[in-house]
Parts: C-alpha cells; structure tokens; sequence
C-alpha cells in the first residue's frame, strides 16, 4: 500500500493519485518523483558518475561478485519471493539479475537520482522505477523483500531509511543489505564516493534489529582479498586524497580482474556452506520482519 503523504490514507500502489486527496508524485523525465526537490543533485554526489558505473560494472570482479552473493541469498532465505523492492538501484545492474532470478516476480527500483534511473530504464524494460528519498518512503507493508546494497552509508539518517524499509516489507517478509564495513578501513576513496561511515558488525546489527528485524544471516565478505584492499588503502593514503579517485579500482588489468573475481568465488562457496566470516571489506546481512 501506499501511505499519502499529505492525507495519510493507505491506497494500492498501481492507482496514479491518492484516492482522497488527490495526490499524486511528480512526473520528472518520465518517472514518478516522491522527492522532487532531490532529483537531479544533492549531497556532493555527481550525478554524471552513473555512466561510468554503467560502463565499468559489467565484469567487475567486485560487481559480479556482490550480485551472485546476493541472488544466492535471495534463492535460500527467500525462495517464494514475488515481489522485490530495491533501494538506492542505480544503473539497475542488481535488479537486472534479480528479474532474471526470479521472471514471475513484481520488481520495483527506487533511485534518489533521476540520471540513475534512466540507465537502469534501459536496462530493466517493464520494470516499475520511481525516484524516492529512503528517509522519507510512502509504501506500507507492501513488498515480500527490500534490498539496500551499498545504500545506507551514502545516508546521513540510516535509522529512519532502515525504519522505512523495514515498514514498506509485509509481516514476514525480508530485508537483504550490503554495507562497507571496519573503520579502519576508511579512506579517501571512501570520500570520493560520498560515504558517510564504514559500519562495525556491532553497529549494523543494533540498527538492523532496532528497526524490527530478526538477523537471519549475517557474514563479512571481500575477506580473502582484504590484504589487498589494505595495501591499496595505504597507498592511496600516500599519494593524498585528490589521487584518490575511484577510478583504479575499475581500471584493473584483466588478468588481475580474473583473479580477483575466482578469488572472491571460492570465498562465496565458504560463506554458501555456513560459514560466517569476521572480517571483509563489505558485509551482508539478511533479517526478517518480527
């Protein structure tokens, strides 16, 4: 359901305006816009970064590697799943696995940006995108699942985005998330890409679970290649932050892509036979709504 924004009434989310009030989001370059007002910029965050996103994440060792993390979790914890909501979907890369995963499924990609969108529009033919600020969600119990992968550190209030995840899932239904993870890794690149923190398994568990949400599952992951993120933490610390770009960890030698890619598959079989790992770049946690 949708929860109006202005008269608070609950109507279905295929209808157009609230039935009441008349509400209805704006239309900006063809999407429907709940935060207008966020568009098109905010934050420090170039807009013009997601056609290099679109370029590079296609054979990415750590894309690729994320997204069959991701869809294994979705097949085992959440097998029956029929309707899918991502948050923060960008140039639609994750969706786009999750529709072939699951064809029979309703799939619905949020994106605070509109420059996001109309990437992932050319990806997802069909798919429902609308922009929305995750602080500030209009749906109530409407979805089998809710995705936030890499999202909740780009927001300055994580509490109230996890807050409106956990209220757009239906009672029983999931949440998946993927967070950088260990303070100590901060770095410029983290700067560059407009992260507000690196979480602790500690501090991402108090907020998963004081949203509501039972942790089903949760593992550290990027945890065999952690030597290397540190070395390169160290020497982007060395050449200073206007070095720090982002753009080396996309323009990896192809030989080096591949080994990083395989080394990242054996650590998955790891985490896909129980193991929990404590220590990685990144975190996946999957939690069920109480």
């Amino acid at each position: 359901m949708i929860d109006c924004p202005t008269c608070h009434n609950d109507y279905p989310m295929d209808a157009s305006s609230c039935p009441q009030c008349g509400f209805a989001p704006e239309i900006l370059d063809g999407f429907p816009c709940w935060a207008p007002e966020l568009a098109y910029a905010g934050d420090g965050f170039d807009p013009a970064a997601f056609a290099g996103l679109a370029r590079n994440e296609e054979g990415h060792f750590w894309f690729e590697a994320r997204n069959r993390l991701i869809l294994w979790a979705l097949r085992t914890y959440f097998p029956q799943m029929a309707s899918f909501l991502e948050i923060g979907c960008g140039t639609g890369f994750v969706l786009r696995g999750v529709a072939r995963a699951f064809p029979m499924a309703r799939l619905c990609g949020s994106e605070i940006f509109v420059d996001g969108l109309k990437f992932a529009a050319q990806r997802l033919p069909g798919v429902s995108l609308l922009q929305m600020d995750a602080r500030r969600m209009p749906f109530r119990d409407e979805f089998d699942l809710v995705g936030a992968f890499d999202v909740l550190e780009h927001i300055d209030d994580d509490g109230a985005a996890l807050a409106g995840i956990c209220a757009a899932v239906k009672p029983g239904g999931g949440v998946i998330l993927t967070v950088p993870q260990h303070r100590w890794l901060w770095s410029a690149v983290d700067e560059y890409a407009c992260h507000k923190r690196r979480y602790s398994r500690e501090s991402l568990h108090r907020l998963v679970e004081g949203a509501g949400l039972r942790i089903v599952r949760s593992s550290s992951f990027v945890s065999l290649l952690l030597p290397a993120m540190l070395a390169s933490r160290w020497l982007g610390g060395q050449q200073g932050k206007e070095a720090a770009d982002g753009s080396s960890e996309f323009n990896l030698p192809p030989l080096l892509n591949t080994l990083f890619d395989r080394t990242l598959a054996g650590e998955a079989q790891l985490i896909r036979a129980g193991l929990n790992l404590p220590l990685g770049g990144s975190r996946l946690v999957v939690g069920v709504k109480q």
